[in-house]
């Protein structure tokens, strides 16, 4: 219809527009014959053009009748299938009700049947559970020993073949748990290196490989060693592994020896955790250790040396203290009271007793502030510790006890100090008092044997003149 519509009035302006020039011309004039003729020519050619229009738009109007009827049509089809499904879906929800009716009939049948299966289902299923998870870090299942029964759905049905997988999987797991193995398998050390290595797993308590205890591995990984097996226990494994041992260590914890092996700090760690107190006790204690050992070994000569003197009486030597005490008291000559001699041979005595008590002071000094700095070093330790509970709270327990145990760190190191300083200081003033304790005796021998001479020399003198 809009077609023809845009025809007609396509139509109507060009009779318009032919019509205008038509009236201007005026008849009978050559000028409106030839006007007349050009008319003639534009009205033909008009004419043609109409027609092939409306050839144009006839055949538009079948078209559009023929697809209309098309349309027509396929509403009908489209219709018909409206119809069928909809007899279909009658029919489907007559059989979906009709299933609905029989499955609740089933199930009724089913419960009233199975009566406490769904109770031992759910309890067989529940320590299935617990079995997986408490044996999904066992070594057990490393080496292609065993495997851990799969887990039971939650709405499974319990049969025999379900059973019987248990009960298989439940056997072959406690084979595995009295059995040593020997298996190779990829093993990372400590740089993160993997290689083929012979390991041996010993049921599920432990497996070790060339000496190192191993790891179980984070998901799908290798084996890896232990962060630090002590020397030991590598001993005891290698020669087990080699078959020249039958003594083995053993981590029955599931890993938490090794974890703790592997947090235990060295001894050069624990020395690194005293800090500066640490360090300043340390070298204290070094130094007086010095100061003993070579106090010590002069002690010791100066014994052989007096030891040499007293069987050699005679002879005078300046090496040893009695040597230069006899030669002091031998230059004081005759004419001297006793008392004197007495008094010039303390001296003599005196002189040489700093150099045999010499370093004895120092010893004891550091013996005695060795654990005085110890305690410093702990007393700010647990300072520091208290200052890191008050920010980050009493919520980890390791951070108080780490924080402890350094600031315990100085009060070791101040005893292992001071405890060998002490020996030390015994030996020493006990070698001293046996040198000064010879000194004197020597000495006050001398003294006596010198008075003697001294009075029987005039009462011989008297013997001597009446005869």
């Amino acid at each position: 219809m809009t077609k023809r519509l845009r025809f007609a009035a396509s139509m109507a302006l060009s009779a318009v527009v032919l019509w205008m020039p038509l009236a201007q011309a005026a008849p009978g004039t050559p000028a409106s014959e030839s006007r007349q003729d050009s008319t003639e020519q534009v009205l033909q050619a008009l004419r043609a053009d109409s027609a092939a229009a409306s050839a144009r738009d006839s055949q538009r109007l079948a078209e559009l009748l023929d697809d209309r009827e098309a349309l027509d049509a396929a509403l009908a089809e489209a219709r018909e299938s409206l119809a069928a499904a909809s007899e279909r879906r009658e029919a489907l929800e007559a059989r979906q009700a009709e299933q609905q009716q029989r499955l609740a009939e089933l199930s009724q049948r089913r419960d009233s049947e199975v009566g406490d299966l769904d109770g031992v289902y759910d309890v067989v299923r529940r320590h299935v559970g617990e079995l997986r998870d408490a044996l999904g870090e066992s070594w057990l299942t490393v080496g292609g020993g065993a495997r851990l029964p799969q887990r039971l759905d939650e709405q499974g049905l319990l049969d025999v073949a379900t059973l019987q997988a248990l009960n298989e999987s439940l056997v072959a797991l406690t084979v595995q748990s009295g059995r040593g193995v020997r298996f190779t398998a990829p093993v990372a050390d400590s740089e993160g290196k993997v290689a083929p290595r012979e390991v041996i797993r010993l049921g599920a308590l432990s497996a070790f490989s060339e000496g190192q205890l191993l790891r179980q591995p984070d998901g799908e990984g290798p084996l890896a060693v232990a962060e630090r097996t002590p020397t030991s226990v590598t001993e005891k494994l290698l020669a087990f592994q080699q078959g020249e041992g039958d003594v083995i260590a053993l981590d029955p914890t599931q890993g938490e020896i090794l974890a703790a092996l592997a947090q235990q700090p060295s001894l050069w760690q624990r020395f690194q955790q005293g800090g500066a107190v640490g360090y300043v006790i340390v070298a204290l204690g070094v130094a007086g250790l010095l100061v003993a050992l070579a106090q010590y070994v002069y002690l010791l000569v100066v014994s052989l040396r007096l030891r040499r003197q007293l069987r050699e009486p005679e002879t005078l030597r300046d090496d040893n203290p009695l040597g230069r005490v006899l030669t002091r008291f031998d230059a004081l000559g005759e004419g001297h009271a006793p008392e004197a001699l007495e008094a010039r041979l303390d001296e003599a005595i005196l002189a040489e007793q700093p150099r045999i008590e010499r370093g004895q002071p120092i010893v004891k000094l550091i013996a005695a502030i060795a654990p005085l700095l110890g305690l410093l070093g702990t007393v700010t330790g647990m300072i520091v510790t208290f200052q890191s509970i008050t920010t980050f709270g009493t919520g980890d327990p390791k951070l108080m006890a780490g924080g402890i145990s350094q600031a315990l760190v100085t009060t070791v190191l101040g005893l292992i100090t001071a405890v060998p300083l002490l020996f030390a200081n015994t030996a020493l003033s006990s070698r001293s008092r046996e040198l000064v304790g010879v000194l004197e005796g020597r000495a006050s021998a001398m003294l006596a044997d010198h008075l003697e001479s001294r009075r029987a020399a005039p009462e011989s003198r008297r013997h001597a003149a009446p005869a």
